[in-house]
């Protein structure tokens, strides 16, 4: 399928950079929100475990109060929609069991046909090594889930902040996570960029593609 340009992908790329602005009157429509939430969700992963949640802060009152444990980066409380990804602390058995039932009803196969499936991750990211550093896998995924985002809000003409300038400890009490199984990674501020971002003009800084890209 190929509803586009690879041109149109590029300056569609090349447009796009870390906001540092927000136009607080612009909201993203709700269809445009939906289909860039559908991204989130349609976001590859290991295994395909998914393990995380993308909480999307719509309380004025709740930015607020992560404003200071933000940096005071004003994005939080301008933007139109923010994104905090949090990641799961560890794997458990009933994560693969929830995978296997949900790829079963799906695609309509019994669930003991997906047996080697499920002993292959459980021998991997619960029992096995990685199963210590579950959490830095995790986190590793939602790094994928927040690429995927910022590109697809790109396509689309919403500017985006990704924003690693913040006390994750603070974000799980404020957002109630701890003990929930899943912890602050990073955030992601959505919506558009104000007229007076004097960061929107600068030229884009990239090493040239022969220094990042090897040919093997």
């Amino acid at each position: 399928m190929n509803n586009g340009t690879t041109q149109q992908l590029l300056n569609a790329l090349q447009w796009r950079y870390a906001t540092k602005v927000f136009d607080a009157t612009k909201k993203i429509p709700a269809d445009v929100w939906q289909t860039l939430e559908r991204a989130l969700v349609l976001t590859p992963t290991s295994y395909g475990l998914q393990p995380y949640k993308f909480l999307v802060i719509n309380d004025p009152a709740k930015r607020a109060e992560l404003l200071p444990h933000s940096w005071n980066q004003k994005q939080v409380v301008d933007a139109s929609h923010f994104v905090v990804f949090t990641a799961r602390t560890k794997m458990t058995g009933a994560d693969v069991s929830k995978l296997i039932q949900r790829t079963s009803d799906i695609r309509k196969i019994p669930a003991e046909s997906l047996n080697f499936y499920r002993d292959l991750m459980l021998g991997d990211i619960v029992n096995g090594p990685r199963g210590k550093t579950a959490h830095e896998w995790a986190t590793r995924q939602t790094y994928i889930a927040l690429g995927n985002l910022m590109t697809c809000a790109a396509v689309l003409g919403v500017d985006t902040c990704p924003m690693e300038g913040l006390n994750p400890a603070e974000y799980d009490r404020v957002l109630d996570l701890n003990y929930s199984g899943y912890a602050t990674v990073v955030a992601c501020a959505l919506g558009y960029r104000a007229a007076n971002d004097k960061y929107a003009g600068l030229p884009k800084v990239r090493y040239e593609a022969t220094e990042l890209v090897q040919q093997v």
